[in-house]
């Protein structure tokens, strides 16, 4: 079976679970994703378990049932075994796997053993899996979702269909895979779930055009050891495509989103691409109000690298006075916005965002971030005084200009802000709002760029190429004055074409226009005597 055959299983056995769901009244239900990412997840660790497994010993790998191989080990033996399983792989016991599940669904209370069974992989597996809140509570990995079939009498049977579809699907010929395939399939496994249903924070799937961006632009050599960080992290696909970009195994990965859907969704994507390492460092709560990462004296911790898609507007009223306090003076140093009467919801959080993160960096840091295009042009307020920070201190990039509709969910026009607090030359400001092709995305216009234009956009900004009417190379001095604008087609050259004529051409045209001017002379006389002569027959009563 090819790579691409496999995938097209996975996503059949994705949508015969989903299937299910809907069969017993969870179809577009909240707590739908919860069960199919769930079941997906303890059905990928037991593959996993079996597949490294085998690795260790070959017996189980020439066996014709390598569960039952298993039940001959001793307690030594088993416990040898488990010790030298990866740090990514779930300790299971023989109780744990499918199979031993699937011989015992006939039984009454099928639905209790199924989320027992479950709750025991969590809790035997809980300081390698749990999502920790900022609070130190730990979320553990499963629940008991049999308990969302409402009507008790169906959940045995609900159950047993789940483990039905698992017990002839095998993960086990995939683990040599890469992250592009990972990526696919969690794409696809979240598809119906991730988006921006109203949460806060970034709940949405970022394009990965934006998120390839990105990760090329910020890691343009190899590098070791790093740390990276999202503070609105949400599934993790700017931290996926960062982490593929350096290497899973040269990075850590921190993170903080105050959403549990953002949170568990991460941590099924950390697990999919072998970076089970990280998950201690995946927090679930506010970053503004209460980051949690901090050094031992009880300062923020710095990060070599920083992705983050923020929310842009959002009320956050109820806790704004709050961050107006002496602690947090120089993390935002333009200020806070201010409580609007009206439409509070409508309140810059993203410009927050962009604080915390200049004051997360260490001194040779990297930060991309999304933020709204109408940012990199403000005269005044908070915006204007994050940028005149940023040239002041001789720490931008650049700033690449979206198209719009890069985002299906929102209208709103985007750029990503490039921070490098090494580069003290030059800045590259790039307008790629004319590239893309728009096609339609549910009741949505989205904005696609082939792979051809990812690219020109990647290469123009790491060699800082100028290119007629793209992209322009400034110093800081150039940025300075223009009043401190970020956006390229300020500082686009104005052309002005010229065409050489002979002396008689140029008599010809200048006749030609006297005779159009002229024409149209008379035409306004016209017009201006008919006028008049229909105002004096109009009778006044």
């Amino acid at each position: 079976m090819t790579t691409s055959e496999f995938e097209a299983k996975t996503k059949q056995l994705i949508d015969e679970l989903k299937a299910i769901c809907a069969n017993y009244g969870l179809g577009n239900d909240g707590n739908e994703f919860k069960i199919i990412t769930q079941v997906f997840l303890y059905k990928f660790m037991n593959d996993k378990f079996a597949w490294q497994a085998k690795q260790i010993d070959e017996t189980l790998a020439k066996a014709d049932n390598w569960q039952e191989a298993l039940k001959a080990y001793s307690e030594n033996d088993y416990e040898m075994l488990l010790m030298h399983l990866g740090a990514d792989t779930a300790q299971l016991k023989p109780h744990h796997f499918v199979s031993h599940l699937f011989g015992k669904q006939n039984e009454n209370d099928f639905a209790k053993t199924f989320d027992d069974t479950l709750r025991d992989i969590a809790i035997t597996n809980n300081d390698i899996f749990s999502v920790k809140t900022e609070g130190g509570a730990k979320v553990k990995l499963f629940g008991q979702f049999s308990e969302y079939i409402n009507d008790e009498s169906k959940r045995n049977d609900f159950c047993k269909a789940i483990i039905n579809k698992l017990i002839n699907f095998s993960f086990e010929r995939i683990f040599d895979e890469k992250y592009d395939f990972f990526a696919t399939i969690f794409e696809y496994l979240i598809k119906d779930y991730n988006n921006d249903s109203g949460g806060k924070y970034a709940e949405y799937y970022t394009p990965h055009a934006v998120a390839k961006i990105m990760a090329a632009i910020l890691v343009d050599e190899e590098v070791q050891n790093v740390t990276r960080y999202d503070p609105s992290a949400g599934s993790g696909t700017l931290l996926m495509n960062l982490a593929h970009a350096i290497g899973e195994d040269k990075c850590t990965i921190y993170s903080q989103d105050i959403s549990q859907k953002s949170s568990n969704l991460l941590r099924l994507n950390l697990i999919l691409n072998n970076l089970v390492h990280s998950i201690q460092n995946i927090i679930e709560g506010n970053t503004i109000l209460h980051p949690y990462h901090k050094q031992e004296n009880g300062s923020l911790q710095n990060f070599d690298y920083i992705v983050s898609n923020p929310p842009f507007k959002l009320d956050f009223s109820d806790y704004r006075d709050e961050l107006d306090c002496k602690e947090n003076t120089e993390r935002f140093f333009a200020g806070l916005p201010n409580v609007p009467k009206a439409a509070k919801d409508k309140m810059a959080i993203y410009l927050l965002f962009i604080q915390h993160i200049m004051h997360s960096l260490t001194k040779k840091g990297k930060a991309a971030i999304v933020v709204p295009t109408g940012f990199i042009t403000a005269q005044s307020g908070i915006d204007k005084q994050i940028r005149q920070k940023l040239v002041d201190s001789k720490m931008l990039a650049g700033v690449v200009s979206m198209p719009s509709n890069i985002f299906a969910t929102t209208g709103t026009n985007v750029s990503i802000l490039f921070i490098d607090k090494q580069n003290k030359e030059e800045i590259v400001l790039i307008d790629a709002s004319k590239l893309g092709t728009t096609v339609k995305e549910g009741k949505n216009q989205k904005t696609l760029l082939s792979g051809k234009e990812e690219q020109r956009i990647i290469n123009a900004f790491n060699s800082k190429q100028a290119i007629d009417d793209f992209s322009v190379v400034l110093s800081y001095e150039d940025i300075k004055s223009k009043n401190y604008s970020f956006s390229a087609g300020q500082y686009f050259e104005v052309k002005i074409e010229y065409t050489d004529i002979t002396h008689d051409e140029f008599e010809v045209k200048m006749d030609s226009y006297k005779t159009n001017l002229n024409s149209l002379f008379v035409e306004s006389k016209d017009l201006e005597s008919a006028i008049q002569k229909n105002l004096e027959g109009v009778r006044y009563e």
